[in-house]
């Protein structure tokens, strides 16, 4: 029993010396381990900087607008009758005064040709009864008829040409014509649609609403941005008319804007995007978009700042971030003008890193 009780005593303190002996070793490893860490270099990022900028901003909002010509029309004729001749083609640009349709007219030019024979006659009657009233022959009333009858004669010639005018329809200013379905021969109606005509001018208007409240801090001849499909830049326009009244459905208001030099590439009735100042001036930072960093505590950059031993560091900043404008983003909180920030490299960065400066 007794040696029983030895050898198991013997056997714990095998156990217990060895456990030590373990322990030992590994602590004396994780010293050595430490001491090497502690002679080697502290690990240093390669970081881009950029300044963080001063900038004057106006709040915006977007609204979606329409564009229209500055002159435009739907052409219709004023009179019945049939199509003779159609002089232009759809999609032409005409100058003013360009004969586009003519209806027949033959009706009317010899109706004309008949009051110019009338016309012809009452003044050679006329000229004869002055002649015969001067020489004492006949009244003045005989000299009145035959001048009534003289001014009649005109007036059918002259009511005769309206009536052929008005079927020789022209242009009445340089427009672009739209699509048209009408053919020689064809009989139209008065009031028919022809065709549609959109002024060529440097010029377009863009009609837009906004909330009332944003129409309420807006004046003519204030700046919005137009962004069209098919341009990569904002063309500017300035505000030239609001409606008279606030859409009671909507609450919302109806402005005009005019946009000069740019209508090339802005099709009549076209949809465009339109930025809308909202607000009155502020004053903001602007940093490289590729510098703000979002996160769960919220947005943030990382700040270079030079410390007392020398060695330049980043410093993880909350800030409040505003409107995208291009490559940059204001920052409405959280930093001061002259402030060094990383503008590239900050993915791999934690607070109190040391940072190398690229150019």
């Amino acid at each position: 029993m007794i040696k029983k009780w030895i050898g198991s005593l013997v056997l714990l303190l095998l156990v217990v010396f060895t456990g030590l002996g373990l322990a030992a070793w590994k602590r004396s490893s994780i010293q050595k381990s430490n001491a090497a860490a502690a002679s080697q270099p502290e690990p240093m990022d390669s970081v881009t900087v950029a300044t963080a900028k001063p900038r004057m901003y106006r709040q915006s909002t977007t609204s979606i607008g329409t564009v229209t010509a500055i002159r435009y029309i739907t052409l219709q004729n004023e009179v019945a009758g049939t199509v003779h001749e159609v002089l232009f083609t759809s999609g032409q640009v005409v100058e003013p005064g360009t004969l586009l349709i003519t209806l027949d007219v033959s009706v009317e030019q010899a109706e004309l040709k008949e009051e110019e024979a009338r016309a012809a006659l009452a003044k050679t009657q006329l000229e004869r009864v002055q002649s015969a009233y001067t020489d004492g022959a006949i009244s003045a009333i005989e000299v009145d008829r035959a001048r009534e009858e003289l001014d009649v004669a005109q007036a059918q010639i002259a009511r005769t040409q309206a009536i052929i005018a008005r079927k020789t329809i022209r242009a009445p200013f340089r427009s672009r014509a739209g699509i048209t379905d009408v053919h020689p021969g064809q009989y139209l109606d008065e009031g028919s649609k022809i065709t549609t005509l959109q002024g060529v001018d440097d010029s377009a208007y863009v009609d837009f609403t906004v909330a009332q409240q944003v129409a309420a801090v807006l004046k003519k001849g204030d700046r919005v941005e137009i962004f069209a499909a098919n341009t990569l830049q904002p063309v500017q326009a300035q505000i030239v008319a609001f409606d008279a009244r606030i859409d009671p459905a909507t609450r919302n208001a109806t402005l005009r804007a005019k946009i000069s030099g740019a209508a090339d590439v802005l099709t009549p009735g076209s949809s465009v995007r339109v930025e809308v100042p909202a607000g009155p001036q502020q004053s903001a930072i602007v940093v490289p978009v590729s510098a703000l960093r979002k996160g769960p505590q919220g947005d943030h950059v990382f700040v270079i700042a030079a410390e007392k031993d020398g060695k330049t560091r980043a410093h993880l900043r909350a800030v409040d971030s505003g409107t995208v404008l291009g490559d940059e983003v204001l920052i409405l909180k959280g930093l001061t003008a002259g402030e060094k920030i990383v503008a590239a490299g900050s993915f791999k960065l934690h607070e109190g890193a040391l940072v190398a400066i690229s150019s």
